[in-house]
């Protein structure tokens, strides 16, 4: 704030990139708070802590937190399975973890995690989201879980198609998907507007001169809406289901976090992100906004790049908008009762869609088919089961098949003079591969004087090596030389290996 106090011409860029940036998290924040199944409240408050406490913080200076459609999912299931009390225990541990991950600098670390991976998981969300709020912009119940959410579609078309409310919720959002498609294709000076907000106006405007029966969002007050975690509910952190969803939570929200700080580092040409210091600012957010009992927070690419855009050059413009988030939320809350459900459904489901990387896919597919298959399996077992199962199975997918790619061995075989055969292993000798090299040595003559010859050999794991030894001592039958493995000093500070081994 102080960088820009004494020039007129960066405050006035500043307040401005500020509005714009307060435009679009305000319809947002809204509807990731009614998509998760809690008081609307709780998503502006966790918009206002982005702003006014992480806002000052080190780590990214240009990047927006809030509410993100990312945890939309994971917040929906933890408030249904454990109830909405609590999810600020839920929120408060996530953060202090993330405060213990950036102290002990493992910020870096996050954006080892597989691209294949967290394109999957984006993807999963943007099903489930807009599987699931095709239902509100029907003005329905959605079903619990994701496959029924697929195979209930057919089911709601013809509720649709009978007419009735129903119809005229669904309309209301299908008309907000147009706004929001079509709003790139407006006169620039229309477009200073952000599409989320005008999307949201047009409908809410439509709905009441046309005097439309839809639902609207239920509003209580923000004082009302703070609950802070009760003692009960802290000491219960310490089940195993609770803890599952803690560690989701702070995986999830870390790793999209700093994913967007990447994303925006590239946007401009200011200062680096710290990423230690950005998971840091992170988890104190989180902790704040789990003493309130709001929802969790990430840094979100969507508000971040509107603020590059907008031309914030510091702090100071996600600072304001957090200020015009809490003024807004304080002195107008009336204005937040009138907006459609159904309006909001229709963002979010904009919003899933585009957290579906339909231009990778195609590219995945031709040129790396094990990172498009592991895209796929993550995206439909988070639709399929949880957040949180489906993300696991994508980091395990991945780590087996970086294991599988690394554990390349080749095995050779020469016959010399004299009937000795030498056999060659070269690469990376694991378990993985087992199966070929003993394959290929079980083929081999049981009567003559064979040579195993390790020295070409990078890495000789446990597994193989003991499979190798066994072989070697059970080949050749008692009467003929046995089989000798040579060449193997061992990797990992192991013992050298003997010179032969008789059989």
């Amino acid at each position: 704030m102080l960088a820009v106090s004494g020039n007129p011409a960066a405050v006035r860029r500043e307040v401005l990139a500020s509005l714009v940036v307060f435009l679009v998290a305000l319809p947002l924040c809204v509807g990731v708070a009614v998509a998760s199944g809690v008081p609307a409240e709780l998503g502006l408050i966790t918009g206002i802590v982005g702003g006014l406490v992480v806002g000052f913080l080190p780590g990214s200076a240009l990047q927006v937190s809030g509410p993100a459609a990312g945890l939309t999912v994971l917040v929906f299931e933890a408030v249904r399975e454990f109830g909405l009390g609590m999810l600020g225990a839920i929120v408060l541990a996530s953060g202090m973890l993330q405060i213990g991950l950036g102290l002990l600098r493992f910020g870096r670390w996050f954006r080892a995690i597989s691209v294949s991976v967290v394109q999957g998981m984006l993807a999963g969300i943007g099903l489930v989201l807009v599987f699931g709020q095709l239902y509100t912009m029907a003005g329905v119940k959605q079903p619990g879980s994701g496959p029924e959410k697929v195979l209930g579609t057919a089911g709601l078309a013809a509720d649709i198609a009978t007419g009735g409310t129903v119809l005229t919720s669904f309309a209301v959002g299908l008309g907000t998907i147009a706004v929001l498609v079509g709003w790139k294709r407006m006169p620039a000076g229309v477009q200073l507007v952000p599409a989320p907000l005008a999307a949201v106006a047009l409908a809410t405007a439509a709905t009441a001169i046309g005097g439309l029966d839809v639902a609207s969002v239920q509003v209580q007050g923000l004082v009302e809406a703070i609950q802070p975690p009760a003692m009960g509910e802290l000491t219960s952190l310490g089940s195993t289901a609770v803890l599952g969803t803690v560690l989701g939570f702070t995986l999830i929200a870390s790793a999209e976090s700093l994913f967007s700080a990447a994303a925006v580092d590239r946007m401009h040409d200011g200062p680096r992100t710290h990423y230690d210091k950005e998971l840091v600012a992170q988890g104190i957010g989180n902790t704040v906004c789990g003493a309130l009992g709001a929802l969790p927070m990430t840094a979100v690419i969507v508000r971040s790049s509107a603020n590059v855009q907008a031309g914030a050059k510091t702090k100071a413009s996600r600072i304001l908008h957090g200020l015009w988030l809490l003024m807004f939320t304080a002195l107008l809350p009336v204005a937040i009762g009138i907006i459609p459900l159904a309006a909001l459904a229709g963002v979010l489901v904009h919003a899933g869609c585009k957290l579906i990387p339909v231009k990778e896919l195609a590219a995945l597919w031709r040129g790396h088919r094990g990172e498009f298959a592991i895209l796929a399996i993550t995206a439909v077992a988070i639709l399929t089961t949880s957040m949180f199962e489906g993300v696991v199975l994508g980091l395990m997918l991945a780590v087996a098949k970086s294991a599988w790619e690394t554990s390349h061995v080749h095995v050779e075989t020469r016959a010399l003079t004299g009937g000795r055969i030498v056999v060659t292993l070269s690469g990376n000798a694991t378990f993985l591969r087992l199966p070929r090299i003993l394959q290929a040595l079980e083929e081999l003559p049981k009567d003559q004087p064979i040579e195993l010859d390790l020295a070409d050999v990078r890495h000789l794991d446990h597994a193989c090596r003991a499979a190798l030894e066994a072989w070697a001592a059970r080949h050749n039958p008692a009467g003929t030389e046995p089989v000798r493995m040579t060449g193997y000093a061992g990797t990992g500070g192991g013992p050298t290996a003997p010179a032969g081994v008789a059989g």
